[in-house]
């Protein structure tokens, strides 16, 4: 079955593209609000883009909150979503007035940046400091392409010496199709690259 996407409406393009892209990292937003309140949403439409500079990019919705935050401060931390904290994750998803903290309302904890003004989740096991490298407007869409100039991750997560993240240990949780469907981390499988010279020998 196929879909031309322009007899689609944009609601079912939607539909398809968020049921069949899964499972999808969730990028937990802190903002500053105009009045200095700390703001924090999750949004699945996030990855990361490059290392030189080493970039993340995601689509905030036009009106949101933390979409005008960021067109002023040009700054933002994304925080990712541990497992243990989908509940408060949901709660911040809520449609709270700008002046309210979501933060505060889930019960979490804001921690200092170090090279931005915005606070980052203290609760979350990796947090991104970025600021705005460019904001694309395509359509209806909203892309913030941020560069990161801090990286934070608790102690237990990484082997320092070899900048290894143990990512499995990090119980991350993922967005699937649907309005209340989510994913976790914890089936990991690998798979080891297959070298050319390796895969020449095979074929003889």
């Amino acid at each position: 079955m196929n879909f031309d996407f322009a007899k689609l409406s944009a609601k079912d393009r939607y539909k398809l593209l968020i049921g069949a892209i899964v499972p999808r990292p969730i990028a937990w937003v802190s903002t500053l609000s105009a009045s200095g309140a700390v703001n924090l949403a999750p949004f699945s439409a996030f990855n990361y883009m490059g290392n030189d500079p080493a970039i993340i990019a995601f689509s905030p919705g036009a009106g949101k909150d933390t979409f005008l935050n960021i067109q002023r401060e040009l700054e933002f931390v994304v925080n990712l979503v541990p497992v243990s904290l989908m509940a408060a994750m949901n709660l911040t998803a809520t449609d709270f007035p700008p002046e309210v903290s979501e933060l505060e309302q889930a019960g979490l904890t804001s921690a200092p940046s170090l090279q931005i003004r915005t606070p980052r989740v203290a609760e979350s096991p990796v947090s991104l400091e970025c600021r705005v490298h460019t904001i694309l407007e395509i359509g209806q869409n909203r892309v913030v392409i941020g560069e990161v100039v801090e990286f934070h991750i608790s102690d237990e997560f990484i082997d320092a010496g070899k900048l290894y993240v143990h990512s499995a240990k990090l119980d991350l949780l993922a967005r699937m199709g649907g309005a209340d469907a989510y994913a976790t981390t914890r089936d990991p499988l690998e798979l080891p690259r297959i070298p050319y010279s390796a895969w020449l020998e095979q074929q003889g």
